[in-house]
């Protein structure tokens, strides 16, 4: 008898331990209880850190070397494993990634309610809605826009992606300078929303502030689902190319990790 009660209590220790080892579940949010995100955009080429002044080859065998590459982020919505959502409000809801700034490239998001997320959805450029507002109705980030290069004009809206650079290719042997700008053009808006799941949750509480790192992979933008020549036609700004552009960016993003510390 006291064999077997030995060999419970060394069980049951044994079990505390491992499961005190395993346990990296946060304290449970409080109601009301409030913390930050952070959401980090990590911009490559294919397999490769993106880096300016860089040879990569594209599926069409052009050589391209980027030399921009900015794109607007924005309508921010998180949704916890309950399936309820948070939404950003729309004037903190909208920001301008610029791989030659690396400040832009961390989203800090306030007062995001505790709770354990598993999503995110976000815009790529300015919804047709909020620029419907006009210029009176855009608070600062017109003004944001417009020092960073992301408007046409007022009247022709704002750039939603801006990447360029320079390409050769088999037939274009000299250095040629290409640039895609996605947008409003005619009766076409093309913004577009991306939705991403967490490979493990993000735990938002007042003593933690979780960082999603989000790989954003700008070869998709011309040679993605949809592959786009820039020997045929280094500039995009307009057509139907523009929307073949626009459907690439849905595959463009990942979420590598959550850091939760």
């Amino acid at each position: 008898m006291k064999f077997q009660l030995k060999n419970s209590i060394a069980i049951l220790a044994i079990a505390f331990i491992f499961n005190s080892c395993n346990n990296d579940d946060a304290p449970a949010a409080v109601i009301d209880e409030k913390g930050n995100l952070k959401v980090e955009f990590d911009n490559v080429y294919g397999s490769a850190d993106l880096a300016f002044a860089t040879n990569y080859t594209n599926s069409n065998g052009e050589v391209i070397k980027v030399s921009k590459a900015k794109y607007i982020v924005s309508n921010i919505v998180l949704t916890k494993t309950d399936n309820s959502t948070y939404t950003i409000p729309k004037s903190e809801s909208y920001f301008i990634v610029d791989e030659a700034t690396a400040t832009s490239r961390i989203l800090n998001l306030p007062n995001i309610p505790a709770g354990d997320y598993k999503s995110i959805k976000f815009g790529i450029g300015v919804d047709q809605t909020q620029w419907a507002l006009g210029a009176t109705g855009q608070g600062n980030f017109l003004t944001q826009a417009q020092t960073a290069g992301m408007m046409w004009s007022w009247s022709a809206g704002y750039k939603f992606v801006a990447f360029e650079g320079t390409f050769t290719s088999p037939t274009v042997t000299t250095a040629t300078d290409y640039k895609v700008h996605t947008g409003q053009t005619g009766t076409d808006y093309n913004y577009t929303e991306v939705t991403l799941n967490f490979p493990n949750n993000a735990l938002v509480r007042s003593s933690i502030t979780p960082q999603v790192h989000i790989m954003a992979d700008l070869q998709h933008i011309i040679d993605g689902t949809n592959k786009i020549s820039l020997t045929t036609q280094p500039t995009i700004m307009g057509g139907s190319k523009l929307a073949l552009v626009t459907a690439n960016l849905s595959n463009m993003f990942e979420v590598h990790h959550v850091h939760n510390d």
